[in-house]
């Protein structure tokens, strides 16, 4: 279906996430562990969409949002956040997420995103 990146700096989210995309039919091209390494990664791979975590080292998701919505202004990217961060989510968004997840994911809400930024 759509190629993804999933930027979390837990393994373990990035496996969560993995794991849902691809039950969905999605492909999993490129994965990264901060918002550097994001930007390098979008770059490369072109993804339809992005899983971007707020909290990383680095570069945190609402700046690696801004670098990425600045070279690719069409960019989808879904924000990941946990509970308590409703600020930078609004900072995420206005900086060009298209939509966000909270964490613990909960599988339907994440396809229910996606399927929201990719108009499906």
């Amino acid at each position: 279906m759509a190629k993804v990146m999933v930027v979390d700096d837990a393994a373990f989210m990035r496996m969560m996430l993995k794991s849902m995309l691809t039950e969905e039919g999605h492909e999993v091209v490129a994965e990264a562990v901060n918002g550097v390494e994001a930007v390098a990664a979008y770059l490369s791979t072109k993804p339809d969409f992005v899983t971007m975590d707020i909290t990383m080292p680095e570069m945190d998701g609402v700046e690696a949002v801004k670098e990425i919505r600045r070279l690719d202004p069409a960019a989808r990217i879904i924000m990941c956040s946990a509970m308590g961060q409703k600020a930078m989510v609004v900072d995420a968004i206005t900086a060009g997420a298209k939509d966000f997840i909270v964490k613990p994911f909960q599988k339907d809400r994440v396809i229910e995103s996606v399927n929201k930024v990719l108009g499906a």
